[in-house]
């Protein structure tokens, strides 16, 4: 194959991506060898791209095709989420915008529409993740809608049911009025905002007192059915038994008495709204108070709001304030900063609203799933610090609200037969459903079943991923979820800990007896250069797609890894692409180097034999390194000991000590050497450069599809020469103070120069064959004393001497010595002038004195080398 003079990502991208899927490389069945097991967390069925994704899915591919190369059997499930509340969001906006309302259509038409909407978007983010290089096995795709995983959700739900688990309840829930949906606590975000504390008069029943009320919701005063006191209140312990009337609706309210009102807060009285606040509601069942519900699912005023009838919240809040100003309740108002309760997935404002629902008792769950992070380590968490998170919330869990007001998803399997809200059976179908009412009513037909409308969340579907995607619920003994079950990792954010990954690992221990994964990789955050979060809003996310073009999927993956360090946030620079860009040509370079050198039949010269052994040393130290670092999920730093081993000791070392003069040929054994250690290099770099990395192991040799470097050996750690090692960077060191004296001095690197050596230490010689070709040494000795009319440099406890002899014009480098000597001097004096002065010692900041002390001391440090070399050139 010709090798083309530069490296075009688009065109190989797309080849090697064909190549591998042709050939079946990403797919896996069981066998005898060990399995390595990565889940993808499943994105929206019609998301895109983000710089999220792309982070979370490159450290994905890279951890499975290090597996691969490391011979063991690699599987990576790809899939979709149904995502209930944004999927339902978007379509009932599109039928909106073609003038359906979805109150118009039945259940039936309403999904038929979204699976039109995800049929005809569904899928974009798997072709995107192809153009990343994922090497999933795309024969495993599943989607959390598929017929056997919504079989395994609904098996789950009967069986937690009939273990006593699952509850329907009347209660205080998080209601989203965009969505029109319930949330669980988890999905509420609570926000610190400015608002408005309301000063309100109430009247007492009978008489001219008032009594003044704060609120932060003054249109909540149309469900008011009690004002709370604390008995323990001398100011109002004179309205026991008392009456007050509601400002506006003119409702007659009791005043009742509870130590749970803080004498010390607001004015010490309560309005007490149930239907509208958890703590009101607990206060009204006790008092056994009337529950007024004053809103509409969307948030909207109903009939008790009166003229404020089919208005939003918001709206009444200002017109009703002004209403109470103008009528002379309202006393004061005062600026207030409360946490207000937001919709993760809307970011509507969310309203406590009482209501039906199914919720799943999560302590005894929890327990396991507790113990398998904090005391048994049976699963990890990369970094370690979100142990305390994770403590946090399970220590706190709470009952999970598993029923949504929505129609796409899996239907909740309670079966309605009678009058009463408490006939219902639960069971996985209809058949079922009316054997269960049967045999409590012999008399109901099939015709009488009303299934619950609600959907489940989704979470409750995801949480089952690991074990559904080998349908392990419904088959809990085959012979996939035997093999491949526990996975081994799990990569996602910090975001989703509770959501999804601790659920997975109480649904893994109650549903398989064992963990779901051994080790979760929480990824940070990807953020601009300002520290801000990626957002449609502020436009600060880069098409994913233009990305790739720009700069190769190589270029994007290695920039992402570069400045991603785990659970750390990830600031995003373009600039980073740009690197990995320059990294890839850098590769490609080096590689038509190579493969440009002319073979003869030679003896290795000394140099590279001595070149070859000491790279072989650093390439098994740096391997040491990346398994180190593997091993502790540290993927950037991985990446960044092959990315130095590759750029500098590789491309900028090796190759220079083993390259032929100008024109000429190189040997045999040299060649074959370094073209090995080049295929090793393109082994650890593969995972993350897969593209890159297979065009120029396939140009290398022509290979059959059983020869891929998908497919090849990770190598494997051998034992590391250290004294070579320490013996090449001092070497190296060397050939540095050799390459300085050449650019001040202006000397061609073409002009070979003689070096002496004056030994106060032990040195190995061995390196000599290298010094000698890279500094263009045409004579090395070692000497007992200095050099007269020499240049000289130190390393370590030794000096080095270069005789200039005709190499520089003498007296013009004695007048550039002697010119930067009197600058030297003169700026040594304007310093020891400035540290002289008590005033300014004694004022100026330590670090300001400590910085001219510095300056004083480097200066002392130069003129004594300047006036070395001036004496060693007179």
């Amino acid at each position: 194959m010709e090798i083309p003079s530069k490296y075009d990502p688009n065109r190989v991208e797309e080849h090697w991506y064909t190549y591998w899927m042709k050939h079946d490389f990403f797919s896996s069945k069981p066998d005898d060898r060990e399995p390595y097991t990565i889940v993808i967390p499943p994105p929206n069925v019609t998301g895109v791209l983000h710089m999220g994704h792309m982070l979370n899915n490159t450290i994905q591919d890279v951890l499975i095709r290090r597996a691969r190369l490391m011979g063991k059997n690699a599987c990576w499930v790809p899939g979709a989420d149904h995502a209930a509340i944004a999927t339902e969001a978007k379509v009932v906006a599109k039928l909106k915008e073609d003038g359906i309302e979805k109150s118009d259509l039945t259940r039936e038409e309403f999904l038929k529409h979204v699976w039109d909407w995800t049929d005809e978007y569904g899928g974009v983010i798997f072709k995107q993740l192809e153009k990343l290089g994922c090497s999933l096995d795309w024969k495993r795709k599943k989607f959390t809608m598929d017929d056997d995983m919504s079989a395994s959700v609904i098996k789950v739900f009967v069986d937690l049911y009939e273990k006593g688990l699952i509850y329907r309840g009347y209660r205080m829930v998080n209601w989203d009025p965009e969505a029109k949906t319930t949330l669980s606590d988890e999905e509420v975000v609570h926000e610190e905002r400015q608002g408005t504390l309301y000063y309100l008069a109430y009247q007492i029943e009978g008489s001219d007192e008032k009594v003044t009320i704060a609120t932060t919701r003054p249109e909540t005063i149309l469900g008011d059915t009690a004002i709370c006191i604390n008995p323990n209140d001398e100011r109002y312990r004179h309205l026991k038994g008392k009456k007050a009337i509601v400002p506006i609706c003119n409702r007659v309210i009791p005043i009742i008495e509870d130590e749970y009102v803080d004498i010390e807060f607001g004015t010490g009285c309560l309005k007490v709204t149930p239907a509208h606040d958890e703590n009101d509601k607990n206060l009204g069942d006790k008092h056994g108070l009337e529950v007024i519900d004053i809103f509409n699912e969307d948030a909207t005023l109903n009939s008790y709001g009166l003229q404020y009838q089919g208005k939003d919240r918001f709206i009444v809040r200002k017109e009703i304030s002004k209403e109470l100003e103008e009528n002379g309740f309202l006393v004061k108002t005062e600026q207030h900063i409360n946490k207000v309760g937001t919709s993760e997935r809307t970011k509507a404002v969310i309203e406590p609203r009482l209501s039906d629902q199914w919720f799943l008792k999560m302590e005894g769950l929890a327990k396991p799933a507790l113990d398998a992070v904090l005391k048994n380590g049976e699963v990890k968490l990369y970094p370690k610090k979100f142990e305390n998170t994770y403590r946090h919330w399970m220590e706190n869990i709470r009952d999970w609200n598993i029923s949504r007001q929505l129609w796409w998803g899996q239907q909740i399997p309670a079966y309605y037969y009678g009058d009463d809200k408490n006939d219902f059976v639960v069971a996985e179908s209809k058949e079922e459903a009316l054997k269960k009412a049967q045999a409590k009513n012999p008399k109901i037909q099939e015709s009488d079943l009303r299934q619950d409308p609600d959907a489940l969340d989704t979470w409750f579907s995801s949480w089952l991923w690991p074990i559904s995607v080998f349908d392990g619920i419904l088959n809990p003994d085959n012979e996939e979820i035997n093999y491949y079950y526990p996975t081994s990792d799990l990569v996602t954010g910090p975001d989703i800990l509770f959501f999804w990954v601790a659920r997975m690992i109480v649904a893994g221990y109650e549903y398989q007896g064992k963990r779901p994964f051994e080790n979760v990789y929480l990824t940070g955050l990807v953020r601009d250069k300002q520290r801000r979060k990626m957002s449609k809003q502020l436009g600060n996310s880069p098409d994913a797609l233009k990305l790739m073009k720009d700069f190769g999927a190589d270029g994007v993956r290695v920039g992402l890894l570069l400045s991603s360090a785990a659970g750390n946030d990830l600031m995003f620079d373009e600039a980073l692409c740009q690197q990995g860009k320059n990294f890839a040509n850098k590769i490609w370079n080096a590689f038509r180097l190579v493969k440009g050198w002319e073979v003869a039949d030679l003896p290795q010269p000394e140099a590279a034999k001595i070149g070859i052994d000491w790279y072989t040393a650093k390439f098994n130290q740096t391997l040491a390194e990346i398994e180190d670092h593997f091993s502790k999920y540290r993927i950037s730093d991985a990446l960044m000991a092959i990315y130095k081993l590759v750029w500098d000791d590789f491309c900028s070392w090796l190759l220079e000590i083993v390259k032929p003069a100008y024109q000429q040929p190189i040997d045999e054994t040299t060649l074959s050497a370094v073209i090995h250690l080049f295929e090793e290099n393109l082994k650890l770099l593969h995972p993350f450069m897969p593209f890159l990395t297979e065009e120029v192991w396939q140009h290398i040799a022509q290979r059959t599809p059983e020869q891929a470097l998908i497919i090849s050996n990770w190598p494997k750690v051998a034992e590391v020469n250290t004294d070579l090692i320490s013996d090449f960077d001092f070497a190296a060191e060397v050939i540095s103070g050799i390459r300085t004296i050449r650019k001040e001095k202006n000397i061609a690197q073409k002009e070979g120069l003689e070096l002496s050596i004056l030994n106060s230490g032990k040195i190995s010689a061995q390196m000599d064959a290298i010094i000698t070709k890279l500094g263009n040494i045409t004579h090395i000795e070692t000497v007992d004393k200095g050099l007269d009319g020499a240049l000289s440099f130190r390393v370590k406890n030794n000096e080095y001497f270069i005789p200039i002899g005709g190499a520089i014009d003498i007296e013009a480098e004695i007048k550039k010595i002697t010119d930067e000597l009197t600058y030297t001097k003169g700026f040594l004096q304007s310093v020891q002038k400035k540290l002289s002065n008590e005033r300014f010692v004694s004022n100026a900041p330590e670090k300001v004195v400590a910085i001219e002390k510095k300056k004083a001391s480097d200066a002392e440090a130069k003129i004594e080398t300047l006036e070395k070399s001036l004496a060693s050139l007179g």
